[in-house]
């Protein structure tokens, strides 16, 4: 019985990524017109069946509150009006922004008059692998028919209602302007031994994107014939430095670990200066405690907040995603940046100073994707970069890194014209 249910897993996986893999081809050749009508129409449709969309959803946070689904992704399961409408304008900025395929990233002519050229094309067919997060259903479809490919969607099975719903949304769409449905798949069986078999089908499938948790992503990454792109852990720093404004720094980490505490770009521990912490954290602890947030400190910090519990070792490596910050005192911009290289996870880190000279050598030297300076972690975001939506952030180097928009669901190829040449 097993073995024929693996072998009945096994098709479904073969036959969803053939279906993809074909529908591929034609996306990839559509006139931008008519990708960004798709989109359009996918847009109003969301608008239009809101209240069922609503409805879906509600199916799932039943589920979601039996299976004791914790705080942080209750969250961001949660669809409402305000969410759906947002869905939707940010599908219409994606419809919005420039073809990224077709694009001609340099041409020359060769001494023999061979003239060549660089020219982007789509990847081709995108799994995506997620967890309690329906908007990432919504995200990914419309990033990749903008760039000319396929998405099949596994969500979690917390959100199976409300991502089938987002999905059909985009199938209808397509099939609206008479294109291949099969372009966006959403994976109906949440056997989670269907995942093991697309991990396998690299003829078919050309990149996996896991978003979620770092035990998520690692089993990914283990298992996958396919490159993938990943992002362990989103431990990110926020460094206040000595010339900093006070106030500012006050606002920045605040924001960095409240404004919505259970995502990847949250802040998860602060580093101090010495010779500011006994001014600044007594009136960060005031408003933390009013956001019921924990701190867990190290000997000077509980110095200086007797009430803060200790922090251990593991707390400097932790992404809580939760109202939890472990807080350090440094010596200085040095100690800061010799935290992050330890203990860091190449997501996002901020430093909030008035010292440009102390801003260049932390912009210089941490490694992060994204490295911000006197601002919130919580910018590190595609859409609060402009790139209408975000496939997925990635602390890679290859590729891509940091959070991926349209560019990063292209390659290139290289286009040679000629005039009947032969080589010698």
């Amino acid at each position: 019985m097993m073995a024929r249910s693996e072998g009945t897993l096994r098709a479904y996986a073969r036959k969803i990524a053939r279906e993809a893999r074909v529908a591929s081809g034609k996306i990839a050749c559509l006139a931008s017109k008519l990708k960004d009508a798709v989109l359009c129409e996918a847009a109003g449709r969301m608008r239009r069946e809101r209240a069922s969309l609503v409805r879906e959803n509600a199916r799932d946070l039943a589920f979601a509150r039996e299976s004791h689904l914790p705080a942080h992704l209750m969250d961001r399961l949660v669809l409402n009006e305000g969410r759906i409408r947002a869905m939707a304008e940010s599908i219409e900025a994606v419809a919005a922004l420039r073809d990224p395929v077709g694009r001609v990233l340099g041409e020359w002519t060769r001494p023999n008059g061979l003239r060549i050229s660089k020219v982007t094309v789509p990847l081709g067919v995108i799994l995506i692998i997620y967890e309690a997060r329906p908007n990432v259903t919504q995200e990914c479809a419309a990033l990749c028919l903008k760039s000319g490919n396929s998405v099949i969607l596994r969500g979690g099975k917390e959100a199976f209602h409300s991502n089938r719903a987002i999905a059909g949304i985009f199938r209808g769409a397509l099939a609206s302007k008479r294109l291949d449905p099969a372009a966006v798949t959403m994976v109906g069986n949440t056997d989670r031994r269907v995942v093991n078999e697309l991990l396998k089908l690299s003829e078919d499938i050309h990149l996996v994107i896991p978003r979620g948790g770092e035990s998520l992503i690692r089993k990914v990454a283990a298992k996958s014939r396919i490159p993938v792109i990943k992002h362990y852990r989103g431990n990110c720093h926020v460094y206040v430095d000595k010339s900093a404004d006070l106030k500012q720094a006050l606002n920045i980490a605040y924001n960095a670990k409240c404004q919505r505490p259970g995502v990847c770009n949250a802040m998860e521990t602060l580093l101090v200066h010495r010779a500011v912490a006994p001014r600044f954290l007594p009136r960060l602890q005031a408003k933390l405690t009013e956001a019921r947030c924990e701190i867990r400190g190290c000997k000077e910090t509980r110095n200086i907040l007797p009430r803060a519990k200790k922090a251990t070792e593991k707390d400097w490596y932790a992404e809580y995603l939760d109202l939890i910050l472990a807080v350090r005192v440094v010596r200085g911009v040095e100690e800061a940046i010799r935290h992050i290289e330890t203990y860091g996870s190449h997501h996002t880190d901020a430093i909030v100073t008035g010292d440009k000279k102390a801003a260049e050598e932390f912009v210089r030297r941490v490694d992060s994707s994204s490295v911000m300076v006197n601002t919130t972690t919580r910018f590190s975001d595609g859409f609060q970069y402009g790139f209408g939506a975000e496939i997925g952030i990635s602390t890679d180097k290859i590729h891509a890194r940091g959070p991926m928009g349209l560019e990063g669901l292209t390659s290139y190829k290289y286009v040679v014209k000629g005039n009947g040449q032969l080589r010698t």
